[in-house]
């Protein structure tokens, strides 16, 4: 970060760090080793290390390197069975991995939700101050204007759900 960037900003991202790695040290052991699966299966490098075995496994099961003989002949049953038991072991890894990101992010939408709340309420006092400021100065038909009436109003945040929900469709 460099000398730009402000203050609270950097201490913002440090907040962010902290949790992050909160979150991250809170796994257990097999957390992290599914994760660390997890992550490897979506790689490039996992891509070609199975094309190379398959590959290797082809050539060496067809009797095409001398001296080593097929252990697994054409078509390749055993190999089908590793990589069948492989599939379902990896599916399972990546599946934990999304049902634990899955949680992390409701965890993020909650706070998100909190801090959204409370900054609601937060505006809504500085507005109502504001508009009691310019009547204390008499000068509240400059400053007040239907809008900011409006937004100096508390949220009924439970009637804004009901709507939202009334208005979106069910699958949403």
């Amino acid at each position: 970060m460099t000398n730009a960037t402000p203050h609270t900003v950097r201490d913002n991202i440090q907040t962010i760090i902290r949790l992050e790695q909160q979150q991250d040290n809170e796994r257990r052991l097999g957390d992290r080793i599914g994760d660390t699966i997890g992550t490897f299966a979506g790689t490039m490098t996992f891509v070609v290390l199975h094309l190379v075995l398959f590959a290797a496994w082809a050539v060496v099961n067809r009797g095409m390197i001398p001296g080593i003989p097929a252990f697994d002949p054409y078509p390749f049953n055993l190999l089908t069975m590793i990589v069948s038991m492989e599939g379902v072991l990896i599916t399972t890894f990546v599946l934990i991995k999304q049902n634990r990101m899955g949680v992390r992010a409701d965890r993020r939408n909650q706070l998100d939700l909190q801090i959204n709340l409370l900054t609601e309420k937060e505006v809504t006092k500085v507005i109502q101050m504001l508009e009691r400021i310019a009547a204390h100065l008499k000068i509240e038909q400059q400053v007040a204007d239907a809008e900011t009436q409006e937004l100096g109003e508390v949220t009924a945040v439970d009637e804004l759900a009901k709507e939202l929900k009334q208005a979106l469709p069910e699958d949403a």
